[in-house]
């Protein structure tokens, strides 16, 4: 996903899918001058194209910040737990 210069950070989280029962989604932070002109419709479509198909997003939120641990990393594990809260 950081290959895309829209992108400035990612979390990849998995999200329920009434279908498949789980699916592909990415909370992105996008950089200042991509903001105006970049969709999610862009990122799906670019990462479509870019990754194996498993591993490219469904779906695409725009976030302005990421949440980070202690030691400054992107805490994935809060995400996916208000992810997967969210339908509990």
């Amino acid at each position: 996903m950081y290959q895309n210069r829209a992108i400035r950070e990612c979390c990849i989280v998995s999200a329920p899918d009434d279908y498949r029962g789980e699916t592909v989604k990415a909370l992105v932070v996008l950089d200042e001058a991509a903001r105006a002109t970049t969709s999610a419709d862009d990122i799906v479509g670019w990462a479509r194209g870019a990754m194996a198909s498993y591993k490219a997003p469904r779906a695409v939120v725009f976030v302005e910040s990421l949440p980070r641990t202690a030691s400054n990393k992107i805490n994935w594990r809060l995400l996916q737990d208000a992810e997967w809260g969210r339908t509990a």
